[in-house]
């Protein structure tokens, strides 16, 4: 995780929209709004110093046209988590909000955290392709139970005739996807290598392997509690006083905990030393969702320490 080794001469919050951004620069100390467009960014970013810190926040894609244009520059940037900053900007007591503020805001968090702030590493073109590819097929996959669901429910022939035209649809679109997907991991070598080493783990299947590719390209690089917690599968305590309260596992992403909870269903009946996990803490009296939630965080432990030493030996 690369941060800052120095405190920034300037730090610029950006409040990303889709047409507009609405920038705060620190040293200047006003706001002024530009368009949200390559042409408008590569102008504004020119004027600032190189060992300036700019923070935005995720906005479904809006930003990219920004980050790649800092990260051409060689500006450094962090892409900040939009619950962070907003609750770093109510402990102050500010509740309105509009996009100055928000630009202020980020500006501001920059300067009092940027010692520990992970910045934008750019990520090379098949990675981003195949997290592309990736989140798609979900969204294929979430419509097509949406309409399996719908065709199940009682209702108007001509209802279900349109649901089964749009199931044959997303089947077809699903088909072209998951060949685009094995077409790029076939070429791509480094991508190949990360779905065998997971594939190498009982109870991880081949669309499991694919999806920790990318949504997890970290793995590897972390260490086992960063790994489980980025994951979403670490449990967070929740204890005060005398009292000890139930552990969840909460933050990380989502997307990632999905994938893990079925290859944790899949391991724990699969032969392997996984399943051997799950029944003896079932044996000690663990509720089976606690067990299953325990075998998620071993996979993403073991499979961080099976990329690492893979990787290793590559170099």
């Amino acid at each position: 995780m690369a941060v800052l080794q120095q405190a920034p001469v300037r730090v610029v919050g950006f409040d990303v929209a889709k047409d507009t951004i609405t920038v705060f620069d620190s040293a200047a100390g006003k706001v002024n709004t530009v368009d949200n467009n390559r042409s408008s960014l590569r102008k504004l970013i020119a004027r600032l110093e190189p060992d300036s810190l700019a923070v935005c926040e995720p906005t479904g894609g809006h930003e990219a046209w920004l980050i790649d244009a800092l990260t051409a520059a060689g500006i450094a940037c962090h892409r900040a988590d939009t619950l962070k900053v907003k609750a770093f900007s109510r402990s102050y007591g500010t509740l309105a909000k509009t996009d100055a503020i928000d630009a202020r805001a980020l500006a501001r968090y920059g300067q009092e955290r940027w010692a520990s702030l992970p910045l934008f590493a750019p990520v090379q073109a098949e990675q981003k392709r195949l997290t592309a590819l990736v989140a798609r097929r979900q969204d294929l996959i979430d419509l097509k139970v949406a309409e399996t669901n719908r065709l199940k429910a009682p209702g108007e022939d001509v209802i279900q005739a349109s649901c089964r035209v749009l199931l044959r649809s997303l089947a077809r679109a699903l088909e072209r996807i998951d060949q685009e997907i094995d077409a790029l991991i076939d070429c791509c070598q480094s991508l190949k290598r990360r779905v065998q080493i997971c594939l190498s783990l009982p109870g991880v299947g081949p669309r499991t392997a694919v999806a920790l590719a990318a949504t997890m390209p970290e793995l590897g690089t972390l260490t086992r509690r960063q790994a489980a917690s980025l994951a979403g599968v670490a449990p967070h305590p929740r204890d005060s006083g005398t009292l000890k309260g139930y552990r969840k596992m909460r933050g990380g992403r989502a997307n990632v905990r999905t994938a893990l909870f079925m290859a944790a269903l899949a391991a724990s009946r699969a032969k392997g030393p996984l399943r051997q996990f799950y029944q003896r803490l079932v044996e000690n009296g663990k509720k089976p969702i606690v067990a299953i939630s325990a075998v998620m965080r071993k996979i993403i432990v073991i499979l961080n320490a099976k990329l690492r030493d893979g990787l290793a030996k590559q170099s």
